[in-house]
């Protein structure tokens, strides 16, 4: 844990913040309030928002597949 004066940390934002990445960073006032930096967990956008998964596909050969399922979808069934 690593501990910034308010001084400090207002000059030397950017490092505050990388710095809270790796653990929980104090800001300390001359009064001797202390404030604690953590980082935030990112927010999903949507429930469709997921990492990709490497597969070794194609653009071209997915593409491929959607249409031949869409062809198989929309035919008729006797």
């Amino acid at each position: 844990m690593k501990t910034y004066t308010y001084s400090e940390a207002r000059n030397r934002l950017a490092e505050v913040l990388e710095e809270s990445k790796k653990g929980e960073v104090i800001i300390r006032r001359r009064r001797g309030d202390t404030f604690a930096v953590v980082p935030r967990q990112p927010r999903r956008r949507s429930p469709f928002d997921v990492p990709g998964v490497g597969k070794g596909i194609t653009r071209r050969e997915l593409l491929s597949a959607l249409r031949e399922t869409r062809r198989r979808h929309d035919r008729p069934s006797h």
